[in-house]
């Protein structure tokens, strides 16, 4: 018998580039769904910012979205990522990773913490995430935030609240991750972090001006709807990135995404033709907003009937809140939430969190993590005769959501107070009556008109920061917030 050796194809034999410890197809994809998560911030929020609010503000909204992609960046090489997932800085209370530059070509040439790919891509990918949870957090401060103080916000807010829950709830020696705390993708570390900061921000930044309270059209609708679409399919890196393999894991995640989002849209859709009588586009947006956040901490984990139900209910939980009790609420109108992100980051987020809890599945866990049984959701507990188990998941996802929320009330209260102490949050009245060109110098468009031809519309559902006289008045309005 002869011997024979065998060799593999070219494009998949080892050398200096491709190390053996290296997935050229896991890198590939790694690399792609960074790409596609980065363009969900730009151009894709930076175009739904721009195009949601009066136009006035559109070059101001844009800008402090295209701003905090690149201070995030620099932020997180120079010493975010190491705080992040790098060593503890307190190997008793492990929250914290201890700061650290990751720009050496020997770190960024090894395998990653997690998955078979440098931590070149590890570093970019997470930046993404990091970033867009900035970005988010700049929806509730538009029309009237002092750029320079958003300047100044940034960096903190990265460096002392988005790395001490990306730790505790992503690195594989924080505490919560330790506990064992479902979070797929970043329902409890982006979103409900950033829905948590946004209004809490925006309570200490203060109100837009009456006026803008009052009437705050939406510039450009169709502009908006094509950042939502880049927001939308952008989402298929986002949680399809997240098992760091090409697997049916990720494509499974991929799916769930998608199904549950269009549920909720259709959903969001559903209530506004049931109790305003009009289909609203920029309700619709909302319900797909929801729709991915709420699926983002389980997109892995569940399976599509459960996704359907995710759906569902996030298509018509934060509805509710936002519709119903946002206006009968005096605290929640007082905080002028532009982009309403209490609504369809926190409240979608933590739901999502709870809900991940109840259909999380023992085997898609063990795929995921790669350890079976620890991961159990209350209902296959039930089902299995592990109530114990499914139990203490749920508690584990509520202890996740009250760390979350207290960490960024605290945190976000912090800087915005240190911040002030320097620079004013709020623009003066006097430039908030100008908007772009007292803060840039600069006008989205030389058209005239704020767009005062919306003033035709009758659906107004969307006006939830107004007062009650102004919506006496505007009950024609399509706005945002």
């Amino acid at each position: 018998m002869n011997n024979s050796t065998f060799a593999l194809p070219p494009g998949l034999m080892y050398d200096d580039a491709s190390p053996e410890w290296m997935s050229k197809a896991d890198n590939a994809w790694q690399l792609t769904a960074a790409t596609l998560v980065g363009m969900q911030s730009v151009p894709g929020l930076i175009i739904l910012y721009g195009g949601a609010v009066k136009k006035k503000w559109a070059v101001n909204s844009a800008f402090m979205a295209f701003y905090a992609f690149a201070c995030v960046l620099v932020c997180w090489v120079g010493w975010g990522y190491h705080m992040s997932f790098g060593t503890p800085l307190f190997t008793s209370a492990p929250f914290w990773g201890k700061a650290d530059v990751a720009l050496d070509q020997k770190f960024l040439f090894t395998q990653a913490f997690l998955g078979k790919f440098p931590n070149a891509t590890m570093v970019y990918f997470q930046f993404v995430f990091a970033a867009i949870t900035l970005i988010l957090i700049a929806g509730a401060l538009l029309g009237r935030m002092n750029f320079y103080a958003w300047m100044l916000f940034v960096p903190l807010w990265l460096t002392f609240s988005y790395t001490v829950g990306a730790y505790s709830i992503w690195s594989p020696k924080g505490w919560l991750a330790l506990k064992g705390i479902i979070d797929y993708s970043g329902g409890y570390v982006i979103h409900l972090s950033s829905g948590v900061a946004g209004f809490t921000a925006a309570f200490w930044v203060g109100p837009r001006s009456t006026k803008d309270r009052e009437r705050f059209p939406p510039n450009n609708i169709l502009l908006m709807l094509t950042g939502a679409g880049l927001l939308w399919m952008g989402w298929t890196g986002f949680n399809g990135g997240d098992p760091y393999v090409v697997s049916m894991d990720a494509s499974l995640a991929v799916l769930n995404t998608h199904v549950c989002t269009a549920t909720s849209l259709l959903t969001w859709l559903a209530l506004d033709v049931i109790f305003f009588r009009k289909p609203s586009v920029i309700g619709a947006v909302q319900g797909m907003i929801t729709g991915l956040v709420c699926i983002t901490p389980a997109a892995g984990v569940v399976q599509g009937w459960a996704a359907i139900i995710m759906g569902l209910l996030s298509g018509s939980i934060p509805w509710y809140t936002m519709m119903v009790v946002h206006k009968k609420s005096m605290l929640l109108q007082k905080v002028d939430d532009t982009m309403a992100v209490l609504h369809t980051h926190a409240i979608a987020g933590a739901l999502g969190g709870l809900l991940t809890g109840l259909f999380a599945h023992p085997k898609l866990n063990y795929l995921f993590y790669s350890t079976y049984g620890t991961y159990v959701g209350l209902f296959y507990g039930i089902d299995m005769r592990r109530f114990k188990a499914g139990a203490r998941q749920v508690g584990i996802q509520l202890l996740g959501v009250l760390f979350v929320v207290t960490l960024n009330v605290v945190v976000t209260s912090l800087v915005c107070l240190l911040v002030q102490l320097i620079v004013p949050l709020r623009m003066s009245e006097e430039d908030m009556e100008i908007g772009d060109e007292a803060a840039h110098g600069e006008e989205a468009y030389a058209i005239w008109g704020q767009g005062e031809k919306l003033d035709n519309s009758r659906h107004g559902a969307y006006d939830i920061e107004s007062s009650a006289k102004g919506r006496a008045r505007s009950a024609g309005n399509i706005e945002m917030a």
